[in-house]
């Protein structure tokens, strides 16, 4: 739309009032219905529909067919894998009306939501936490059922065993983070609320060259 400070693609169909910040783009066959609220530098792939009343905050990244519904909280620089499910009711019955009783679920800054997760209503995903593909998050656990396996640092790697002093090293980055109470993680080095440095945003190598020291065969 040329008269904007936000790209929406054709065949995409934006509702109006909602509120679009500069610089995101709206990909092939998406919905924003009106009431929504988007951030700056977002970017929603093809099919993705976002409904009324979704918070959506700056640089979040969602992945083709995602849909967004009333309920849904994402902060800054979230990732939204492709085909994940994000649901409101934990009850859903077709001939019972519960649009007033929809559940709001919080994806916090910079959490990643692998393929075709899916994250069930009513609860709270951690900063920078990692859903792997397919798992299942019910009520703040991990399912299908999985359950957490470690700790990851905020560029998405495996930290591996802390120091003598508690400290993890992020293999990519050099950041150390600590456990600050159980189940408590923080950075050491950038506050997790800014955003990172530039020489930081750059990846240069591989997951498998970083996490298993060269690429893995199929």
């Amino acid at each position: 739309m040329a008269d904007t400070t936000w790209f929406a693609h054709p065949t995409a169909l934006v509702d109006q009032p909602c509120e679009i910040g500069e610089g995101t783009k709206i990909w092939h066959f998406s919905h924003v219905m009106k009431g929504a609220r988007i951030g700056r530098n977002c970017v929603f792939g093809q099919n993705v529909n976002i409904d009324g009343g979704v918070v959506i905050g700056n640089g979040v990244k969602v992945q083709n067919n995602v849909s967004i519904y009333s309920g849904l909280v994402i902060e800054d620089y979230v990732f939204l894998g492709p085909s994940c499910v994000l649901t409101n009711v934990t009850n859903p019955r077709s001939e019972i009306n519960r649009h007033s009783l929809y559940e709001t679920t919080i994806i916090r800054r910079g959490a990643s939501v692998g393929a075709n997760a899916t994250i069930v209503c009513g609860i709270e995903l951690g900063r920078y936490c990692f859903i792997g593909s397919g798992t299942v998050v019910v009520k703040g656990m991990v399912g299908v059922p999985a359950r957490r396996i470690g700790w990851v640092s905020r560029h998405g790697l495996p930290l591996g065993q802390p120091d003598a002093e508690g400290v993890y090293t992020c293999p990519e980055s050099g950041l150390r983070y600590r456990e600050v109470e159980p189940g408590l993680l923080r950075c050491l080095d950038v506050d997790e609320e800014a955003e990172l440095p530039a020489e930081l945003r750059q990846g240069g190598r591989f997951y498998d060259e970083i996490v298993h020291g060269g690429r893995l065969k199929a």
